[in-house]
């Protein structure tokens, strides 16, 4: 049994993101689709004492149609050192500040990022492996053969990928052809999100939906337990 999830590459992503990904053996970045601007792909949210803060937005060149592995960062503006700035201004009283503050320095002043597709998945895989301890395989999707358009491209990319079970956000629901996926023997699992427990954050009320950072800042090696931990122990 093969389980498989197929997803977009997203900046800084929220808790459900890696949910997703460790319920997978293999986890695939699904970067040769449409770019899409002032989206998940580019951007996302911290939570301070004041509230949300703005957005956190990699500024970027791009085209109409153009898909998101294609898409250049445009580094003429100092976007990476005011990131780390707002990362380290937002949280540096967090408990877990300390433990994180090199990773993140690290990530944003010691290299320059070029494709924003590079960027999303160099930390989502690190974040995942090294500060989550998942051990699900990556992968992109042009490295498998596919064909169609939208459920039918899935469905050829699973196809050739070998998947008997597929992981998908609720979203995809608006488009996914569930029958077809039977009948090829691939199970379709839709991923639930509610559910998660919150955790002391620097304000009230709880805000759940801002970047994995405000989790790993504020409970530390404890962070599994908030993303998929809490299930298990559901079932004590």
């Amino acid at each position: 049994m093969l389980k498989v999830a197929v997803l977009q590459s997203n900046y800084l992503p929220w808790r459900g993101y890696f949910d997703i990904v460790n319920d997978v053996d293999v986890f695939v970045f699904y970067d040769e689709v449409q770019y899409t601007a002032r989206d998940w792909r580019n951007r996302n949210r911290l939570y301070s004492k004041q509230g949300l803060t703005p957005w956190l937005t990699v500024p970027c060149r791009h085209r109409t149609n153009q898909v998101i592995n294609e898409v250049l960062i445009n580094n003429d503006l100092n976007w990476a050192y005011e990131h780390w700035e707002t990362i380290r201004h937002t949280y540096a009283r967090a408990p877990f500040f300390t433990k994180y503050k090199s990773f993140f320095e690290c990530i944003y002043l010691m290299r320059k990022w070029e494709r924003l597709s590079e960027l999303n998945q160099h930390i989502i895989k690190l974040i995942a492996s090294d500060l989550l301890g998942i051990t699900t395989q990556f992968a992109n999707s042009n490295e498998y053969n596919s064909f169609g358009n939208k459920s039918e491209k899935l469905l050829s990319l699973l196809r050739s990928i070998g998947c008997n079970e597929y992981t998908s956000g609720p979203a995809a629901k608006d488009y996914l052809d569930e029958t077809a996926f039977v009948q090829e023997g691939i199970k379709v699992i839709w991923k639930d999100y509610a559910g998660y427990p919150e955790y002391n954050q620097t304000r009230l009320p709880f805000e759940n939906n801002v970047s994995i950072i405000d989790l790993l800042m504020n409970t530390g090696d404890d962070a599994p337990y908030y993303i998929w931990g809490w299930r298990d122990m559901k079932k004590l």
